[in-house]
């Protein structure tokens, strides 16, 4: 929340004629001074309880970084802000004591070095230090997206004669001058079809993250125009939840208007759905699709429900310029495509990725940078 010394100054004034005897008034007037955006209201109405709730605000703040146990299996965890511990206490959880004997914590997927584990690491596992590093990586990604020349032509210095142009000019000045053109640029457009079955509920929230981080780039002449999908039992669009600027509110916003998360997997029915309502509204010819999913289709075993996969796969890729599968399955290293519905993609698809750490979104973003 950005906060300036006028907004204390304006707070203190405020309190001074408010008064303190209410703690409601209290909060109402520090609000209405701090608070300017919809999306910090959550975080500072959330600051304000743990504050007051218990003395032990720091036992409260770390405890918002311990996972929590779910009612209800499948169930994504309730929307909590896990920058808010950092931001109350940015000191006191870097230090320990001296005289405090050194440990070891083992994790126990992976034991490189801190670069690398940050690299491997989940977004949703991330502190807010780190989450800064991961956004850092995004710009870097929203930066490099590859730009395709149109048809449509702007003046320039250099180029060609621009006859029309020049012969306007002519008629209002004696002199004859010739102006030119050069052929105008645009980025490529990108179309997002995220997995949030069950077998991809550990992921679901990074590529939402990654998403939110393409959907609000730092610049937006250096963006492309960016249409967001989420499926697994059914197709939801997500485009205009992941528009908001806080990409917690954003992800916590998602998973309220999606029903089948964690769920089961029909990726044929989802994708002929888009196919069928979404493809001329959203996709281009030269748009480049990200297809994020594992591949596990539910009833692929049998041969009718491969080809149905198989054709509605190949109708997509039809419809766009590349079609890139990232898939968190190629993790293993003796991955082999067995199932159904992955031998159904396979022949379907421009390329296929991994994508379950920041490593593989750094093999994505040269690919995005490139035509092929």
């Amino acid at each position: 929340m950005p906060i300036g010394s006028d907004r204390i100054q304006l707070a203190l004034q405020a309190l001074q004629v408010a008064g303190l005897e209410s703690r409601r008034d209290f909060k109402a007037t520090l609000s209405a001074c701090l608070v300017d955006r919809a999306e910090h209201r959550a975080l500072f109405d959330q600051a304000f309880h743990i504050f007051w709730r218990d003395p032990d605000l720091l036992g409260r703040a770390m405890a918002m970084l311990l996972p929590q146990a779910q009612a209800k299996p499948g169930t994504p965890p309730p929307p909590e802000n896990r920058r808010l511990a950092d931001a109350l206490f940015p000191q006191q959880q870097a230090s320990t004591p001296d005289d405090e004997p050194e440990q070891i914590e083992l994790d126990a997927a992976l034991t490189w070095s801190q670069r690398e584990v940050l690299r491997q690491r989940d977004f949703e596992t991330m502190t807010a230090a780190e989450w800064g590093q991961a956004k850092r990586l995004l710009q870097r990604l929203q930066a490099m997206f590859e730009t395709r020349t149109t048809r449509r032509h702007q003046a320039s210095s250099s180029g060609r004669i621009a006859w029309r142009a020049t012969l306007r000019a002519e008629s209002r000045s004696a002199t004859l001058l010739p102006r030119r053109e050069r052929p105008r640029e645009r980025i490529a457009p990108l179309l997002v079809l995220a997995d949030i079955s069950g077998s991809m509920s550990r992921y679901s929230r990074m590529l939402l993250h990654l998403a939110h981080g393409l959907s609000n780039p730092a610049e937006r002449r250096h963006a492309p125009r960016v249409h967001s999908f989420v499926f697994g039992t059914r197709l939801t669009p997500v485009t205009r939840l992941l528009k908001q600027r806080d990409p917690d509110l954003a992800v916590a916003s998602v998973s309220r208007r999606v029903e089948d998360w964690s769920g089961g997997t029909r990726i044929s029915a989802c994708l002929h759905e888009f196919n069928k309502h979404w493809s001329r509204r959203v996709l281009s010819s030269d748009a480049t699709v990200l297809l994020i999913t594992d591949g596990l289709e539910q009833g692929a075993d049998d041969d009718p429900a491969c080809e149905r996969l198989a054709f509605e796969a190949r109708r997509l890729r039809l419809s766009c310029r590349r079609l890139l599968w990232l898939n968190p399955l190629l993790r293993f290293d003796g991955f082999e495509p067995r199932a159904a519905g992955i031998k159904a993609l396979l022949p379907e698809v421009t390329a296929h990725l991994k994508a379950h750490n920041l490593a593989s979104l750094e093999d994505l973003s040269e690919r995005l940078s490139t035509c092929n």
